[in-house]
C-alpha cells in the first residue's frame, strides 16, 4: 500500500471509530495500532446479551508500488474475522458474538455517509428484530433486503471500480 493509502485509511479509521463510539450509546474500546502491518485497529462492544461483538475498517484493495492505478477500496467488517479481535472481554463477556456478522465494501470517500445506517444494523441486530432495514445512504450493486439478515452488501462505485 502507498504511504498516501495507508494515511488515508489511518485518518479515516480514527474519525470513523470515533463517530461511531459517539453513536452507539454503549462503551466501545478502540485498539490504536497505528501499524498497518501488525493487527488492525478494532472497534470492540458488547451487546445487551454482554457478548464482545467488533469491527475493523481495511483496504480491500490499495494502490501500491507494483500496482499504482489499483483501486482504493474499503472493507468494514462486524464479527467478521475473529483472529484479529484484542480486545479485553472483562469477567462478565459472554464470548464473541458469533450469529451474525456483516461486511460492506465501499469507497473510502463513501464511508462516513454509512457511519448511521451501520449503528442502525448494529442495533437492529442486537434487538434480534427482523425489522426493516433502513435506506442505505448510498446505493448498493443489489436491492437491500428489507429484513434481516443479510450479510454482505458493496456500494455500487465500489463494485464498479473493482471490475
Amino acid at each position: 500500500m502507498t504511504p498516501e493509502a495507508i494515511r488515508i485509511i489511518s485518518q479515516l479509521r480514527c474519525e470513523f471509530y470515533s463517530l461511531f463510539a459517539t453513536g452507539m450509546k454503549v462503551p466501545v474500546s478502540i485498539t490504536n495500532d497505528k501499524s498497518y502491518a501488525r493487527s488492525p485497529c478494532t472497534a470492540s462492544w458488547k451487546d445487551s446479551k454482554q457478548r464482545l461483538n467488533y469491527m475493523w475498517v481495511y483496504a480491500h484493495t490499495a494502490p501500491d508500488e507494483l500496482v499504482p492505478k489499483r483501486p482504493f477500496i474499503l472493507r468494514l467488517a462486524i464479527n467478521q474475522g475473529a483472529g484479529v479481535v484484542t480486545a479485553k472481554q472483562g469477567k462478565d463477556c459472554q464470548g464473541l458474538n458469533r450469529s451474525w456478522h456483516f461486511e460492506l465494501t465501499l469507497l473510502p470517500e463513501e464511508i462516513l455517509d454509512f457511519l448511521p445506517w451501520i449503528v442502525t444494523l448494529i442495533k437492529s441486530y442486537d434487538e434480534g428484530s427482523a425489522s426493516f432495514v433502513p435506506e442505505p445512504p448510498r446505493p448498493f450493486k443489489f436491492e437491500v433486503p428489507r429484513a434481516l439478515p443479510f450479510h454482505d452488501a458493496w456500494t455500487q462505485k465500489a463494485w464498479q471500480q473493482a471490475l
